[in-house]
């Protein structure tokens, strides 16, 4: 009896080293075969990644288009000439009336603006008719004190996108600034 008990606990504790073994050399063959599916994995995840980027690009530009179609689109950017009679400190931009952009600058953005730097102001829709656009730019002039630039300019929106530069340029006759404002031609 008690040789039988040994016998059937040698045999288990043989059956036990066996599965050890066994399953050691799974598991290292597992480990490897880890390793390559990691490599493989991390492959595929660098394609997904690069479609899940270029497909955001694609939606960017879809989305572009249906809250901003040519046909009713409208920009608006602003410029500055060399900024000696008239340091930028903020622009106000309405369409018949109604505020549609403002924008406070700070010094590192205003020497942008005069580097020679085009800012997109605004992004928009409008209706085809006839508009008022009325620009106000608030500034330091040569003598340090705080003045305002306004311009007022009437245009045509058609089924056409239309595009608007409000350029502030020096005035070297009268050694003040002044608001220009032209449609680009596409």
């Amino acid at each position: 009896m008690k040789l039988c008990n040994l016998f059937k606990t040698l045999t288990v504790l043989v059956l036990a080293l066996s599965f050890n073994s066994v399953s050691y050399a799974e598991s290292t063959a597992n480990a490897k075969k880890a390793t390559e599916s990691s490599s493989e994995l991390a492959q595929q995840l660098e394609q997904l990644k690069s479609q899940v980027i270029q497909l955001n690009r694609e939606l960017f530009i879809l989305e572009e288009d249906l809250l901003f179609p040519a046909s009713t689109q409208i920009a608006i950017f602003v410029s500055v000439d060399t900024g000696r009679f008239f340091a930028l400190d903020s622009v106000e931009v309405k369409i018949n009336d109604k505020d549609v952009a403002g924008f406070l600058y700070t010094k590192r953005q205003r020497q942008a603006l005069e580097q020679g730097g085009i800012q997109k102001l605004y992004l928009g829709n409008l209706k085809i008719g006839q508009y008022q656009l009325t620009a106000i730019f608030t500034g330091v002039d040569s003598d340090g004190r705080m003045v305002k630039r306004a311009a007022e300019y009437q245009f045509d929106k058609d089924d056409e996108s239309l595009m608007i530069e409000l350029k502030l340029v020096d005035n070297t006759k009268n050694y003040r600034s002044q608001v220009v404002i032209e449609e680009w031609v596409l």
